[in-house]
């Protein structure tokens, strides 16, 4: 039986949760721009708001009040349900990260984290994968035939990169032995080894979770889905006012998703160097009760795994104004020819360490 307290806190944080993605992924919009003005040396934002931190919701007030538009011969329903479902499942696949440790206060402890279950990777690549129909709906719904070529592109090039992606992520289960998020990240807060993360143990399989990761939320050189040069503006061609803003959403989301799952799963989540000797100082050094030193060092990691996913999002950017776009040909022989063979090579190489007992 589920105390009252408890399930009105994890509420709470569920709550919270959807909200902080729906934060990130409005300031992704003006952070992209600030990004994009530096690498080119020009001036961005600067009228809404000092420094242009008014942008996103200038940028809001605008998708609202647009022209609803239906294009003739149009689903209307599929019409609506596509960027719906596109960015619900973006906000569901956050619910079971790990944002932080426990924090305790008398008796109650609780869960920085929306919901703990021991199959949470794959309730993530469940709910990812469930994220290309809302693609597929918007572009098939439209009656267009640019945004139909697109919705297929973005079907046919997520199931091929989820497919070296999950075989990259074979390879940290062989190591960690469980689905759940939170027992992956406890697993590389072993005291005295803060360097030994995944990413040590699984450099390769990083490689390739974090190219296939740039393919399943279609940013740049792998946003084919939406080629202007090709497809006017692909699957989501015909969208005006806030259903075109849901697509746009649910991709930051999903790169802010992408990003802590990443930081999860090699970089430790929200562990950090030094942290037991951190606490132990408060407690041995400073008198600090072990409660409020275990309290603060959860806090302060959950400030470093934000710092780790900011690292990916601004990394993500960066490489959208850096490098050009595929051609769709060398995206598919990329996924089916290169990764997807250097992901089973990382599977075996992982099981023969495994058997030599060179990692554990």
């Amino acid at each position: 039986m589920i105390e009252l307290p408890t399930l009105g806190w994890q509420s709470i944080v569920i709550l919270v949760v959807f909200g902080v993605s729906l934060l990130i992924a409005t300031y992704c919009t003006y952070a992209e721009r600030v990004i994009a003005a530096f690498l080119q040396d020009r001036v961005g934002p600067d009228r809404a708001g000092p420094f242009g931190l008014l942008q996103p919701l200038a940028d809001a007030v605008k998708l609202f009040t647009k022209e609803e538009f239906f294009p003739a011969g149009a689903n209307k329903a599929l019409f609506i349900m596509g960027p719906c479902l596109a960015m619900i499942t973006a906000l569901m696949s956050s619910a079971v990260i790990p944002f932080g440790n426990v924090i305790q206060f008398g008796n109650n402890v609780f869960n920085l984290q929306g919901i703990e279950v021991n199959i949470g990777m794959l309730w993530v690549f469940g709910i990812v994968s469930l994220g290309v129909y809302g693609v597929m709906i918007g572009g098939w719904a439209s009656n267009n035939k640019f945004s139909l070529l697109g919705a297929i592109r973005a079907g046919s090039q997520n199931i091929s990169y989820e497919l070296a992606m999950g075989m990259a992520l074979i390879a940290v289960l062989m190591i960690s032995g469980t689905l759940s998020l939170r027992e992956i990240t406890l697993q590389q807060s072993v005291a005295g080894e803060w360097h030994f993360w995944n990413i040590v143990k699984q450099p390769l399989g990083f490689i390739i979770f974090l190219v296939c990761a740039f393919a399943e939320t279609n940013r740049t050189p792998f946003d084919l889905p939406e080629c202007e040069t090709e497809l006017v503006g692909g699957y989501h061609t015909e969208y005006s006012s806030m259903k075109m803003g849901l697509y746009l959403f649910a991709e930051y989301v999903n790169v802010f998703v992408a990003s802590a799952v990443m930081s999860v799963l090699y970089f430790g989540g929200f562990n950090f160097p030094f942290q037991y000797e951190l606490r132990d100082w408060f407690v041995n050094s400073q008198g600090w009760e072990l409660m409020s030193a275990q309290n603060l060092i959860s806090v302060l990691g959950l400030l470093g795994l934000f710092g780790k996913i900011f690292a990916f999002i601004f990394f993500f950017m960066w490489v959208r104004w850096t490098l050009p776009r595929f051609r769709y040909d060398q995206l598919m022989r990329l996924g089916w020819t290169i990764l997807i063979p250097l992901a089973i090579f990382n599977i075996l190489l992982t099981g023969g360490l495994i058997l030599g007992g060179i990692i554990k």
